[in-house]
């Protein structure tokens, strides 16, 4: 790698998502009792996870999401089994049936996302933490 290819964001280490908390208590309690995550550090204004190789954190913020989009998502390799995990532990998924979109138990089949991972398609499931972050997971079909 040449100096002009560390210019701009095309030489970043990594790429981190920051999710906005109202309640940084109420969201940690969330991530640990319903994901079963925990902050690998933490500051007065924020928490850090790590998942696998990536991290994402949640800073305190008087701003609430939209959760009109997803803002973060974890690839899985056995969608069904997370889904029934999670649901186990308290987490409610979204259940969405409009022309061209269902879900059924909380799974959609998504024909043709993502067609940069090599996969024809996805099922995914999605969700909301405690401070209204569309949170989502993606299971590639090969």
């Amino acid at each position: 790698m040449n100096a002009d290819d560390r210019k701009g964001l095309a030489g970043a280490a990594h790429v981190a998502t920051r999710l906005p908390a109202q309640d940084l208590d109420r969201a940690r309690r969330f991530y640990s009792e319903r994901l079963g995550l925990e902050p690998v550090d933490e500051r007065p204004g924020g928490l850090l996870y790590r998942c696998g190789d990536t991290e994402f954190a949640l800073f305190r913020s008087t701003g609430a999401s939209p959760g009109t989009f997803t803002q973060m998502a974890w690839t899985v390799e056995d969608i069904e089994t997370v889904v029934s995990e999670l649901g186990r532990r308290g987490v409610v998924f979204e259940e969405v049936d409009v022309p061209g979109f269902r879900t059924r138990g909380g799974i959609a089949e998504v024909e043709g996302n993502y067609p940069s991972t090599g996969a024809r398609g996805e099922r995914g499931a999605w969700f909301r933490d405690s401070e209204g972050n569309l949170l989502g997971i993606g299971q590639p079909v090969v």
